[in-house]
C-alpha cells in the first residue's frame, strides 16, 4: 500500500511540475518540458495529454523550428475551462472572486456585514456568496483561497487574533466547510492565509515568476502587513506569524500602538494612525482622502510624514529580504503620490548611500481585489505543490494529537 501511495504522489509530482512549469515559461513543447524537468518524452506525453484532457494546459498554433521532424507544440495554461474562487474578509466588508488558472477575474462580489462583531455571521455570508459564483461559473472549480486580517494557522484553518475586527481564535475552514455542505463548494479544497500573504502570493502566482522571487507585499490599510515569498515559497514563520511588518519600530518612543509598544509602523503609517480620532470606517478614509485630493495642508503633511517612515520601512525590508521588488498595496495606495514618492526619496537616499540599487517599487496591479485575487492564488499555489499540502496535513494532525492527549491529561472529553 505504501508503495502505491508513493507511485500516485510521484504521479502528481510530476503532473504539477508541468503546469508549473508551464505557467512559468509558456510556450514550452513536449520535449522543452522532457529537458527541463528530466522525464522522458513518452512520460511527459502522457501527463500533458491528461493536463490538457483535464482542462489545466491547451496546445496553440504549431511551432516552425527549422529542425527536421515534427514541430513543436507550444504549451500554455488554459484560461477558458477551469477556475478558481478567492475571498477576502476585510475589516468592513468581505469580497469573494472567481478567476480562471491566469488569475483574470471572471466574476466578483462584495458584501455589507451585517455585524462585523459576529465572525461566523460574517464568514457564513462569504461562504454562501462563493457558492453562488461557484454555480454561475459553468466551469469546474478547482479549490478556493480565504485572505484574512490577522494571525492565521494555515495548517489548521484558523485565525488566531484579528485586531481590527476583534476576533479571536474563530475556525474558519470549519464554519466555511459547515455551510458549504451541500453546495458547489462541498468537498473542495479550501485554504486560509493571511491578507497580506495571500496577496503576495496574486502578484507572484499571476505574474513572470522568475522576475519576481524574493518579492515582498507590504499591505497598507489600518494597519501594515507583510508578505514574503522566497526561494517560490511563501515565507510565514513558525506559527504564521512572518511578515508583521507593522510592528516593526521605526521611531524609538514614538507614537503609541495598539499593541503596546511605541513607534511602531502600525502607529506612524497605517490608516488608524492618521485618521487621528475618527473610527475606522469607509466613510472616515473617504473623508481622509478627499481632504488630500483637495490638497488640506495639515492632511498633506501628515500623509508626507507617513511617507517619509514609509521609506524606512521600505529600506528595512529590503536590507533584511533583498527582493527583486516590493509591491505597495491595500487602500492606502489611494494616497497616492502624497504618500508613495516621499517613501521612494528615503529609500532612494539610503539606496545612494551604501551605492546600491534599491528594490522595484511598485503598486499591484490587482488594485481593490487584490486580496481576494490572491486568495485564488492560494488555491493554485498550494495545489500545483503537493508537498506542501502533505506537510500542512501532517502539522494538523501532529497538533490534534497534541490537543487530545493534553484534553485526556485534564479529564476534558476527546
Amino acid at each position: 500500500m505504501q508503495v502505491t501511495g508513493d507511485q500516485q504522489l510521484l504521479k502528481q509530482l510530476n503532473r504539477m511540475a508541468v503546469v508549473r512549469q508551464v505557467s512559468t515559461q509558456p510556450g514550452l513543447s513536449r520535449a522543452a518540458l522532457a529537458d527541463v524537468l528530466g522525464l522522458t518524452k513518452a512520460g511527459i506525453s502522457l501527463l500533458v495529454r491528461a493536463l490538457v484532457d483535464e482542462g489545466w494546459l491547451i496546445e496553440s498554433e504549431l511551432l516552425v523550428t527549422g529542425e527536421v521532424g515534427r514541430r513543436a507544440t507550444p504549451l500554455h495554461l488554459d484560461p477558458s475551462r477551469l477556475a478558481l474562487l478567492g475571498a477576502e474578509l476585510g475589516v468592513d466588508e468581505a469580497r469573494v472572486v472567481a478567476t480562471n488558472l491566469l488569475g483574470e477575474v471572471l466574476d466578483t462580489r462584495i458584501l455589507t456585514y451585517e455585524d462585523p462583531g459576529d465572525p461566523t455571521s460574517c464568514i457564513r455570508l462569504a461562504a454562501l456568496a462563493l457558492a453562488k459564483l461557484a454555480k454561475r461559473l459553468g466551469r469546474p472549480v478547482l479549490g478556493v483561497g480565504i485572505g484574512l486580517h490577522g494571525a492565521v494557522d494555515e495548517a489548521l484553518g484558523l485565525l488566531h487574533h484579528a485586531p481590527h475586527l476583534g476576533w479571536r481564535n474563530v475556525d474558519v475552514a470549519g464554519i466555511v466547510q459547515a455551510h458549504a455542505k451541500g453546495s458547489p463548494l462541498d468537498g473542495l479544497p479550501l485554504y486560509v492565509q493571511n491578507e497580506a500573504n495571500v496577496a503576495a502570493l496574486g502578484e507572484f502566482e499571476f505574474a513572470d515568476q522568475a522576475s519576481t522571487d524574493p518579492l515582498i507585499y507590504l499591505s497598507i490599510g489600518y494597519g501594515v502587513g507583510a508578505g514574503v515569498i522566497v526561494n517560490d515559497r511563501l515565507l510565514t514563520g513558525l506559527h504564521g506569524f512572518a511578515g508583521e511588518a507593522g510592528h516593526a519600530i521605526l521611531q524609538a518612543g514614538g507614537p503609541l500602538c495598539s499593541c503596546g509598544r511605541r513607534g511602531c509602523a502600525d502607529a506612524l503609517i497605517g490608516l488608524g494612525a492618521l485618521l487621528g480620532t475618527e473610527l475606522p470606517s469607509h466613510p472616515a478614509l473617504d473623508r481622509l482622502f478627499r481632504r488630500v485630493v483637495d490638497g488640506d495642508p495639515a492632511t498633506c503633511a501628515a500623509v508626507d510624514a507617513a511617507g517619509r517612515q514609509l521609506g524606512v520601512l521600505l529600506n528595512n525590508l529590503w536590507a533584511s529580504f533583498d527582493p527583486m521588488a516590493i509591491v505597495i498595496g491595500g487602500p492606502a495606495v489611494r494616497l497616492g503620490d502624497t504618500l508613495i514618492e516621499p517613501a521612494r526619496r528615503v529609500l532612494g537616499e539610503y539606496a545612494d548611500a551604501a551605492m546600491l540599487t534599491a528594490p522595484e517599487i511598485r503598486t499591484s496591479r490587482f488594485g481593490a481585489d487584490v486580496v481576494a485575487v490572491g486568495g485564488a492564488a492560494l488555491a493554485r499555489h498550494r495545489l500545483t505543490r503537493p508537498l506542501d499540502l502533505q506537510s500542512m496535513a501532517r502539522r494538523a494532525d501532529k497538533t490534534g494529537r497534541q490537543a487530545r492527549a493534553t484534553n485526556g491529561e485534564l479529564g476534558l472529553a476527546r
